[in-house]
C-alpha cells in the first residue's frame, strides 16, 4: 500500500518536474487545472490505501480466527493423547533432562532424540566448551536453541502444545536445563578427571598384571604337585581286568587339564580387565559396550534360547518316556512268545525277537519324527536344507544296503533257517553261526567263516539239512552199481545190513533200497537211511561208505562202477584179500564175473 501511494506521487512530481519549462509559458489557467488534477489523484490514492488496509486488517482477523481454531483442535487432540502417550526422554549421562513429543518435518521423536543427544554429548566432551554461550533464537516458525552457530534443539508449536506452553517459553526451560547439564559434563570431563581416569587405568593395568603372575605362580606350583602324585596317590584305573588309565597316563591327562584351566582363567580375567579399561575414558565407553556386547549377546541369547526351549524340552521328554514304556512292554510280550509261555495261532516263537526289533525300529522313527518340529532350529532353512540333504546321500548310497535288510526281515518271516543249522546254499555247505540285518555267516565242515549278503541269499535257492533231521529225519542215500548176475534181493539186504551198521543211522524208520536204473551192463541201486543229527552228514556219508565196501566184501561181491575197467585171465579177482577173503576149495571154483568186462 506505501509502495502504490509513494509511485504514485512520484509520478506526479515527475511529471511535474518534466513539464516546468513548458508551464512558464503557459498561463496561469493550466496551473489551477493541474493542480486539481494532483489534488483529485491523491484523493484517490487515500482512499486505495484505506481500502487495502480494511481488506489486510480482516484478512489478517481471519487468519487468526483460523489459527485460533486449529490450535484449539490440536491442543484437544493432545489433551486426549497425552494419557496414553509417553514422551522420548532425551537421557544424557544416565539422565532424563526432557522428554520430546512431536513430529517436527517428518522426523519421528526418536529420530529427534537420537540427534538432540548426540549433539549434547558431543558437545559435553569438548575441553573449550563454555555452557554460558547456549542462547536461543526464535523465527516466524520454531525456536532454536543454540550453540554459537550449533543448533542443539529445534521446538515448534507443538512442542509447546504438549507440553501447555508455547515454543519460545519451553525453549528457555529446555535452555536452562541443557546449560546444566553441559555445566556437569563439562567438570565430568574436565582436566582432574581426566588425570583420574589415568589413575585407575594405570591401577587396573597392575591389578591384572599382578592376577597373571599369581596365575602362572599357581599353574606352576599345581603342576608340580601333580607330577609328584605319580609316585604317591596316583593308581592305575581299571575296568574288567582292563586297564583304563595307567598312571602316566593320569599324570598327562591332570596336565592338559591343569593347562586348560590357566588358559581359561586368563581368558576371563581380559574379558573383565579390557572392557573395564575401555570404559574408563569417556571417548571409549561405546567400544568397552560393544566389547561387552560381544560376550553378553550371545550369553544372553543361549539362556534366552534356553529358558524358551524349556516347553519344547518337556515336550520331548514326555514323548521319549511314553515311547520307552512302550518298547518296553513288547518286549515283554516277545520274550513271552519267545519261551512259549504265551501262545498266539500263527506266530511261531521264533518270529518274536525279530519282530520286536522291527516294531521297536518303527517305534524309535516315530519318536523321531514327532520330535523333529521340536528341535532347535528345526524350523531354519539351514537345518532343513542340511536334513533333505542327508536323506538323500543316505538314499543314494543304501539302496544295496536297505536291499540287505528287506531280505533279512523276508528271511526271518520265511523261516528258511535258523542259527545253527546245517544248509546248501549254492555250493556252500556249512552251519548258520550268525544272522544279522545285512549278512549271514555260514562255518563250512572245513572251518571257513563265510559271509553272505541276504539279498544273494534271497535269490538263491537254500538246502536245510537240519530242519527235515529235526522234523522227519534226513534220508542220506548213495548209488552202488554190480552185476547183473548178483541177485537183486541179495544186494538189496547187503545194502540195508550196511545202512544199519553205519554209525549215526537211526534204526527207525529203517533203511531202503531203490534201484534207480538198469544199464546195459550194471543195475543201480540207492540205499536210503534216516539220520537224525544233520551236522554229521559228511562223517555219516563217509561211515556209509566204509559200511557198504565191508559188507560187500565180506560177500565176496564186487563193486562195479561204470568206469571201472578190468582185463584178467581168471586167476585174479578185485576183491581185496585179507581176514573178508572167504578160502575156496581146491576144485578151482572160479568167481562170477572173472573173465575181462565192461
Amino acid at each position: 500500500m506505501n509502495a502504490q501511494l509513494t509511485d504514485v506521487v512520484r509520478d506526479l512530481f515527475q511529471v511535474s518536474t518534466d513539464t516546468m519549462p513548458i508551464a512558464t509559458s503557459l498561463a496561469a489557467d493550466t496551473d489551477s487545472i493541474r493542480f486539481v488534477e494532483i489534488t483529485r489523484q491523491l484523493e484517490a490514492a487515500k482512499a486505495n490505501e484505506i481500502a487495502l488496509r480494511m481488506e489486510i486488517e480482516q484478512i489478517r482477523v481471519e487468519s487468526l480466527s483460523s489459527d485460533s481454531i486449529k490450535k484449539a483442535h490440536q491442543k484437544q487432540r493432545i489433551d486426549s493423547l497425552r494419557a496414553v502417550t509417553r514422551g522420548v526422554p532425551v537421557v544424557i549421562s544416565g539422565d532424563t533432562i526432557f522428554e520430546v513429543y512431536a513430529k517436527q518435518g517428518g522426523v519421528t521423536p526418536f529420530d529427534r532424540v537420537k540427534e538432540i543427544t548426540q549433539k549434547i554429548n558431543s558437545l559435553g566432551r569438548e575441553f573449550a566448551m563454555i555452557p554460558d554461550s547456549v542462547h536461543v533464537e526464535s523465527s516466524e516458525l520454531v525456536t532454536d536453541i543454540m550453540y554459537k552457530d550449533k543448533v542443539l534443539v529445534t521446538l515448534n508449536d507443538l512442542d509447546g502444545l504438549w507440553e501447555n506452553t508455547t515454543r519460545d517459553e519451553l525453549a528457555e526451560r529446555y535452555r536452562t536445563v541443557i546449560v546444566d547439564k553441559l555445566s556437569e559434563l563439562k567438570a565430568e570431563y574436565g582436566l582432574m578427571q581426566l588425570l583420574k581416569r589415568i589413575f585407575f587405568f594405570i591401577v587396573v593395568l597392575v591389578i591384572q598384571f599382578i592376577l597373571y603372575r599369581l596365575t602362572k605362580y599357581l599353574y606352576i606350583k599345581l603342576r608340580n604337585k601333580v607330577i609328584q602324585l605319580k609316585n604317591t596317590k596316583l593308581k592305575p584305573i581299571s575296568f574288567n581286568n582292563y586297564e583304563v588309565l595307567d598312571t602316566n597316563r593320569q599324570v598327562r591327562l591332570l596336565l592338559l587339564l591343569l593347562k586348560l584351566g590357566k588358559y581359561a582363567l586368563l581368558i576371563i580375567q581380559l574379558l573383565i580387565s579390557v572392557p573395564i579399561l575401555f570404559s574408563i575414558f569417556p571417548q571409549t565407553e561405546n567400544v568397552a559396550k560393544q566389547i561387552f556386547s560381544y560376550l553378553w549377546i550371545p550369553v544372553r541369547s543361549i539362556l534366552w534360547g534356553i529358558i524358551n526351549y524349556i516347553p519344547n524340552l518337556f515336550t520331548i521328554i514326555v514323548i521319549c518316556v511314553a515311547i520307552r514304556y512302550i518298547v518296553k512292554g513288547i518286549k515283554y510280550l516277545a520274550n513271552e512268545i519267545a519261551s512259549e509261555r504265551l501262545k498266539i495261532a500263527g506266530f511261531y516263537p521264533d518270529w518274536a525277537q525279530p519282530t520286536f526289533q522291527i516294531v521297536r525300529f518303527l517305534l524309535y522313527a516315530f519318536m523321531i519324527a514327532m520330535i523333529y518340529p521340536h528341535l532347535p532350529g528345526a524350523e531354519s532353512g539351514v537345518f532343513q536344507g542340511i536334513s533333505v540333504f542327508v536323506g538323500l546321500i543316505v538314499s543314494l548310497g543304501s539302496s544295496t544296503v536297505i536291499g540287505n535288510i528287506i531280505a533279512g526281515m523276508v528271511m526271518t518271516y520265511m523261516r528258511a533257517f535258523h542259527i545253527g543249522d546245517r544248509i546248501k546254499l549254492n555250493d556252500i555247505t556249512g552251519n548258520v553261526v550268525e544272522k544279522t540285518p545285512l549278512v549271514t555267516r555260514v562255518k563250512t565242515p572245513k572251518n571257513e567263516l563265510v559271509t553272505i549278503p541276504n539279498s544273494f541269499i534271497m535269490s538263491s535257492h537254500t538246502v536245510n539239512y537240519s530242519s527235515s533231521a529235526r522234523e522227519l529225519g534226513l534220508i542220506i542215500h548213495t548209488d552202488v552199481t554190480v552185476g547183473y548176475e548178483i541177485p537183486w534181493r541179495k544186494v538189496h539186504q547187503l545194502l540195508i545190513e550196511a545202512a544199519k551198521r553205519t554209525e549215526g543211522v537211526v534204526a527207525h524208520p529203517e533203511p531202503f533200497v531203490l534201484e534207480t536204473f538198469l544199464h546195459d551192463y550194471y543195475p543201480i541201486y540207492q540205499i536210503n537211511a534216516y539220520i537224525k543229527d544233520a551236522d554229521r552228514l559228511a562223517q555219516i556219508y563217509s561211515n556209509l561208505y566204509q559200511s557198504i565196501q565191508d559188507i560187500f566184501a565180506e560177500a565176496d561181491i564186487e563193486l562195479l562202477s561204470p568206469h571201472y575197467i578190468a582185463t584178467r585171465d581168471g586167476n585174479e579177482i578185485t576183491i581185496p584179500t585179507g581176514k573178508y577173503r572167504k578160502a575156496k576149495d581146491t576144485a578151482g571154483e572160479v568167481f562170477p564175473g572173472t573173465g575181462k568186462e565192461v
